[in-house]
């Protein structure tokens, strides 16, 4: 974080310094690391005491104080030898805090943000982008998922003098709250992947997914710049909600950064990368221009997150070979995201970070793709969570979807995830081609026991369902 003194922290965050017995002055400056975890801290770092559904970070001020805290925010006094900000809600004191130091950053005019959200692809697109602009300038983009109301203003916080880009994961699991980080980021690049039934169950219905995804174009100014999926029927609608200009990528021959030639195997996704011309450009470079890609990710559906990624750093100019080059170096989306392991016998592919319907249907359709001429393909699934009233249809579908796809084995673990295995009997008339278990142990020592030479294993589930452990045993024992 840039130098701030306590005093205009507290100012930022209409919080109260109580200063008594810490011999520190308003006018002292802390520039460390901003966090709500107290494992975190180190020295100098800023405590954000961040009340819980099942505890109270209040509780754990005297382990972050211990761990060289220079100041901790609370919404109530503590005994603790060390300044304190008093304010009414810690966690919109870390919004106001990274709106402020955005903002001033922002004034000096070296750095650019990127905004990103959509119901699918945001981390992978984050860490493909991130892998793009480092090649150009400092970059900061937040580690794993940390895209909502407290992750996100941790990473913004992690901005210096000397930052160039900024890369802000927006997630959201409601009505206003990607406004809300929109107004603290203020994006020069806003960008929608994917509007679908991730998390449909908390928003409330897909048309009230969409207009909380839109929220990430409305307040662009007409100088920034929209990234949309033109692929997405919803996502398309938002080019008449925004008024800053509009580049749409995806295989949608139309598009301005799109795809062809897209090819998948298992070692990941070959395809032909086309960019625009740039606007205004004299000479060579005012021509479209295309390259070829070898993308290590995998998963054919992973081209439209690089899509993503490769039309953001167009807008900010980098060039095509140096976006060729870095989506190329980049050989894993994310841990349990698509995450090949095993060893040379058995595949053991890891998808259970997260999960939705386009997401399972996504993995699944690869791990057809991909198998080997003589080998299995066996689909390890788990529940689909946060969809509310559309979850038993989606199972349902996905079930149908494994049959038809010609996956030689289903493998479905967890009372709520029955239904799929119920629907794929029903449509297949399958003599133990779908297995069900209740517990990840069960599946596991069948699974043990099952597998050989040549299988790919694709296991897919919500985070919540926890099937990322049993993909984790898997690649360790077939490794």
């Amino acid at each position: 974080m840039i130098a701030l003194t306590l005093a205009e922290i507290a100012e930022a965050t209409r919080g109260t310094l109580l200063l008594d017995g810490t011999h520190v002055s308003p006018e002292t400056a802390v520039s460390g690391l901003s966090t709500t975890d107290s494992r975190e801290v180190v020295p100098g770092s800023i405590f954000f005491a961040k009340p819980g559904e099942v505890t109270d970070g209040h509780l754990f001020a005297p382990q972050a104080v211990e761990a060289g805290a220079a100041l901790v925010v609370v919404d109530h006094p503590l005994e603790l030898p060390v300044p304190q900000l008093l304010v009414q809600d810690t966690v919109v004191a870390l919004g106001d805090l990274a709106t402020e130091v955005i903002a001033r950053v922002r004034a000096l005019g070296r750095l650019k943000i990127v905004g990103i959200t959509g119901s699918n692809g945001k981390t992978t697109t984050k860490n493909l982008l991130r892998a793009v602009l480092e090649q150009v300038g400092p970059t900061i983009a937040p580690r794993a998922s940390f895209n909502n109301e407290v992750g996100a203003p941790v990473t913004m916080l992690q901005v210096t003098e000397e930052t160039q880009f900024l890369v802000a994961e927006m997630g959201a699991s409601g009505i206003g709250e990607i406004a809300r980080l929109v107004r603290m980021a203020r994006p020069d690049v806003g960008v929608v992947l994917k509007v679908g039934l991730a998390h449909a169950g908390e928003f409330g219905g897909i048309e009230k997914t969409l207009q909380a995804k839109t929220e990430m174009v409305t307040d662009l100014l007409e100088s920034d710049v929209a990234v949309l999926n033109m692929d997405d029927p919803r996502v398309a609608t938002m080019a008449d909600k925004t008024v800053a200009r509009v580049l749409w990528f995806g295989l949608d021959e139309r598009a301005d950064v799109r795809a062809t030639d897209v090819v998948s195997d298992r070692r990941g996704t070959s395809f032909t990368l086309h960019l625009p011309p740039r606007n205004g450009a004299d000479g060579p470079g005012s021509e479209a221009q295309s390259r070829p890609v070898r993308f290590q990710v995998l998963g054919e559906h992973h081209v439209m997150n690089a899509l993503a990624a490769a039309a953001s750093a167009y807008v900010l100019d980098v060039d095509i070979d140096t976006i060729v080059s870095a989506l190329q170096t980049v050989k894993t989306a994310e841990r349990w995201r698509m995450e090949v392991m095993g060893g040379s016998d058995v595949t053991i592919i890891n998808d259970a970070y997260n999960a939705s319907p386009d997401s399972m249907a996504a993995a699944l359709k690869t791990l057809a793709q991909i198998a080997e001429p003589d080998g299995r393909t066996i689909a390890v699934l788990g529940e689909m969570s946060e969809l509310g009233e559309f979850s038993g249809e989606e199972h349902d579908r996905i079930g149908l979807l494994a049959v038809r796809l010609g996956i030689d084995q289903l493998v479905i673990v967890g009372p709520a995830a029955r239904r799929m295995h119920i629907s794929a009997i029903n449509e297949g008339s399958w003599d133990g081609e779908s297995l069900y278990f209740d517990t990840q142990d069960a599946a596991f020592e069948h699974l043990r026991g099952a597998l050989r030479p040549g299988d790919t294993v694709l296991v897919k589930s919500s985070n919540s369902a926890g099937l990322r452990i049993l993909g984790d045993r898997l690649g360790e024992s077939f490794s």
